[in-house]
């Protein structure tokens, strides 16, 4: 009796004996280290390491390591901070700006571990350090935004159908237009009806006037918003990766807040002058008859300007702009319908459609250019006082043959690949923000703090397991150092699961994970007074443990499943802490239910089951 099969014996144990290796990297400890990421278009390649590693050694800089990271990244491992520092400053000079450096921390882990992927815990902020910044979009701005590029676009259509119109103009959140007969109001109507079908059109008579009112239908204000917070938050994960900074979080709260979280970043200043930073794009004709090669050595033609491509090609574009970007409403990624190449599909406002189509009528055939251009603040410490300096960087990003004229809606070929162009599309709209932003929250936690929120978290959680081990030990006897046994698996693989899932550790992470030793303990409480009562009962030992388990399984389901409702409400209408606590209470309540009913059933029937006792020690 109390005895399991052999292949559940088994299965247990290669449960625990998973979690002991997935837990296992948390135990190494982290080393300073630099994380080297090229820019769009570039990639690191072995002549890259070779090239740091050698100018480390040139300067006498003591390196740890140096490997290659999935996603085309570099690490380069020190053995102590200074030497990080110190190396930040020499790869800064080696390398070039399509390059960015990141200082962080990384887990000195065998290689055997490596090999097989496996990843310690991630750290929250509260543990790491860093910069928590809660943004606000101003939603009203984005609205205005729209309003003005239809009103520009319904002259143009009025113009183009040659309806006349006495005014065009905004009043109170919505377009009015103005005619001097009913014929040229109906006209009017159906024509933009048409064109512009995300419009609710209203015609009236005021003053002897001919109106049409045009206003944003709720259905398009929602997406005109989402519209708008979603660029914002690709502008400013563009603008993030440029500061160099190791897995930076960028995340949308509510319905127009954005949260940055910056692990390991120190310097709330200039991610101000980063978020802050304006940025723009422009369409230019390739300078197909002049020579590059004559541009690069200081002969550049009348009329044309040199460029850098991505990748450090020069190029040589026409002066003349076509189309800037703040006349781009609207990028997306997809394919090409007759070659089915990848493209990026653009839309323009009235202004731009009209230039562009006359541009392009003119020069089907030859090649056009996106050119980046944004105006990027640094500030450096002169004279023991930080200055700022402004730097203009101008980048091709694109260029692709003409094919036919085009004007409001046109796309993009001549891609690699489809990532390519949805990467293109990102960019494309993700130029400047689509809607003023305000930083109403900032936080900054240094790393000193976030060692000591480890060190307090860490002797929470052995305070409260040494108190319960010496409770359960002194309580239970055999029974209870059983149950000790059971909940150090359940710590194991609490660690075990979120180092697998990637998910991060945070302070709330580490309350959850104390209340669910607490609910672990409680599980084996209530088997072992099950077990009590049956003996007071008269039922022999063996029968008593059977009967301690089979009768607590339904009160430990019930209370682990209402408390797993809560985690999942938390999980799902929190945020941040919240979220945090939520994740781990999830995953500790499930390994919970394992360890208290199956490890410990498993460990108590290897001790005494199948055996004669007269006693049982619980």
């Amino acid at each position: 009796m109390n005895r399991y099969p052999l292949w559940k014996n088994l299965m247990i144990l290669g449960v625990i004996l998973v979690s002991l290796l997935l837990a296992w990297p948390n135990l190494y400890s982290q080393d300073p280290a630099i994380e080297i990421t090229a820019a769009r278009g570039v990639e690191i390649t072995k002549a890259s390491v070779s090239e740091v590693r050698t100018a480390l050694d040139t300067a006498g800089v003591p390196v740890k390591d140096i490997e290659r990271l999935e996603g085309g990244k570099l690490l380069v491992r020190f053995a102590a901070s200074n030497d990080q520092l110190k190396g930040q400053e020499i790869i800064d000079r080696t390398l070039s700006e399509h390059y960015h450096e990141a200082l962080t921390q990384s887990a000195d882990l065998p290689g055997w571990m490596r090999a097989l992927g496996l990843k310690p815990m991630n750290l929250g902020l509260d543990l790491r350090g860093g910069i928590h910044v809660v943004i606000d979009v101003d939603m009203e701005a984005a609205l205005d935004q729209a309003l003005e590029r239809y009103l520009g676009d319904i002259r143009t259509q009025l113009r183009d159908a040659k309806i006349r119109y006495l005014n065009v103009t905004r009043e109170e959140g919505r377009i009015v237009v103005k005619f001097a007969d009913a014929e040229s109001r109906d006209a009017g109507q159906k024509a933009l009806k048409r064109e512009f079908r995300d419009l609710a059109l209203q015609a009236s008579e005021d003053d002897d006037k001919f109106v049409i009112q045009a206003n944003l239908p709720p259905a398009e204000q929602k997406q005109i918003k989402d519209f708008a917070l979603e660029q914002n938050i690709t502008t400013l994960r563009n603008r993030v990766n440029a500061l160099g900074i190791a897995e930076p979080s960028i995340a949308r709260q509510g319905d127009r807040r954005i949260v940055v979280q910056l692990p390991g970043a120190q310097d709330p200043g200039r991610l101000k002058e980063m978020l802050g930073a304006t940025a723009t794009l422009e369409y230019r004709l390739v300078d197909t008859e002049g020579s590059v090669t004559d541009a690069v050595a200081g002969r550049v033609p009348v009329g044309s300007k040199l460029y850098s491509e991505r990748n450090g090609k020069p190029i040589l574009l026409k002066r003349r702009v076509i189309v800037t970007g703040d006349q781009i409403t609207d990028a997306s990624a997809g394919f090409d319908g007759q070659s089915g190449t990848p493209a990026v599909f653009v839309n323009l406002d009235g202004q731009g459609a009209r230039r562009m189509r006359d541009v392009t009528t003119e020069n089907v055939g030859k090649p056009m250019a996106v050119v980046f251009i944004e105006n990027r603040t640094t500030t450096e410490t002169i004279d023991g006082k930080p200055v700022k300096t402004t730097r203009k960087v101008e980048e091709v990003v694109s260029v692709a043959n003409i094919r036919e004229p085009f004007g409001r809606r046109f796309q993009t070929t001549g891609l690699d690949s489809s990532k390519e162009a949805h990467d293109t599309a990102l960019l494309l709209r993700s130029g400047a923000l689509a809607a003023p932003i305000q930083i109403v929250e900032e936080r900054t936690i240094g790393p000193s703090l976030g060692q000591d929120n480890i060190d307090q978290g860490i002797l929470s959680v052995v305070i409260g397991m040494t108190l319960v081990v010496l409770f359960m030990g002194f309580y239970y006897r055999v029974f209870g150092l059983i149950a000790n046994v059971a909940l150090v698996v359940n710590l194991v693989m609490i660690a075990a699961v979120l180092g697998l899932l990637g998910a991060t550790l945070t302070m709330p992470g580490i309350a959850g994970m104390v209340l669910t030793l607490g609910m672990s303990v409680d599980a084996n409480v209530l088997i072992f007074e099950r077990m009590r009562e049956e003996i007071k009962n008269g039922n022999s030992p063996q029968a008593s443990i059977a009967a301690g388990f089979e009768k607590a399984f339904s009160t430990i389901v019930d209370g682990h499943v209402t408390t797993l409702i809560a985690a999942i409400v938390l999980f799902s209408f929190g945020t941040g802490p919240v979220k945090g606590f939520a994740v781990t209470l999830i995953i500790g309540l499930a390994s919970s239910m394992f360890t208290a009913i199956n490890c410990s059933r498993a460990l108590i029937n290897l001790v005494y089951g199948g055996k004669r006792l007269k006693t049982l020690p619980v």
